[in-house]
């Protein structure tokens, strides 16, 4: 036989919250309580909005194009590049990419880069994209274009925009005047235009006799105050190079395209971005004044 044994119940105290202790509570439930929405779900940024503008005109026959397009891929994946993108405030830029001639194209969409693994996916597109070309060397059409479009389309905030401008010759479509006014609209809208003049002859003068669009209505060259501006380079300073921090870059020449180009993105992309130090080869990078 069993016997089953029923204890009396005890009643447990019950203790009345002090009305003294209420705020405190309501003090420490602010601090437990979620994260507001707008606070976690902020929009991605970019440290960097890159617009890479590549010269196609008839002087660039499909060695020289490919001798670009593999530059700029090998200076995407560059370890110095990647660490650059990275290690900005917001560890992302964006990358887009114009060809010009007669007129600019778009040949990469904007793009989002913020590991090594969005780089290389990105430099192999640019490695196999199809060879663009054109006939004259239209700098000032090429940056109407971008302010029509290509500026109009970047898809998320960016500290800083900036332009890369290569290419072997003057603007063969348009006067000087025409091509620094379309250049200073960009300029007024906070982008910053660098150069990288690429140069095959060192010293050679630039304008006299070059090829120019019968439709252009070209000025006559005027006598300048120096040689120097007579050379691409000097050429490029005056009339391409614009912005905060603008400076051009010289390659020696196609072959020395990829270096000019890692060393132009470290440069950029680097959240303490400003003119690179003087180099040792004989052109001289040039800080806007």
């Amino acid at each position: 036989m069993h016997w089953i044994v029923r204890l009396p119940l005890q009643r447990l105290p019950v203790r009345k919250v002090e009305s003294s202790f209420l705020p405190v509570l309501a003090v420490m439930s602010l601090f437990a309580a979620p994260a507001p929405l707008n606070a976690l779900d902020q929009p991605p940024s970019a440290d960097v909005a890159l617009i890479v503008s590549v010269d196609v005109s008839e002087s660039v026959d499909e060695d020289r194009y490919r001798l670009q397009m593999d530059g700029i891929a090998k200076a995407l994946i560059d370890p110095a590049v990647i660490e650059a993108i990275t290690s900005g405030p917001k560890g992302r830029i964006l990358f887009a990419m114009v060809v010009w001639a007669d007129h600019a194209q778009l040949a990469v969409p904007w793009t989002s880069i913020s590991s090594a693994s969005d780089a290389t996916a990105l430099a192999s597109t640019v490695r196999h994209l199809k060879h663009y070309s054109g006939e004259f060397t239209c700098l000032a059409r090429m940056f109407t274009s971008l302010n029509d479009t290509v500026l109009s389309a970047i898809p998320m905030k960016a500290t800083r925009t900036i332009v890369d401008v290569s290419g072997d010759g003057i603007d063969n479509c348009s006067p000087d005047a025409t091509t620094r006014e379309a250049r200073d609209v960009l300029v007024k809208r906070g982008v910053t235009i660098n150069g990288l003049p690429i140069i095959e002859v060192p010293g050679q003068i630039v304008g006299a006799g070059a090829y120019r669009a019968p439709d252009g209505n070209l000025e006559n060259l005027r006598p300048l105050q120096s040689r120097e501006q007579l050379t691409l380079d000097g050429w490029y300073r005056t009339n391409v190079m614009g912005g905060d921090l603008a400076f051009i870059l010289p390659a020696n020449g196609y072959t020395d395209f990829a270096r000019a180009m890692r060393q132009k993105f470290v440069t950029e992309i680097s959240s303490n971005s400003g003119p690179p130090p003087r180099p040792l080869n004989r052109h001289v990078i040039a800080n806007n004044e």
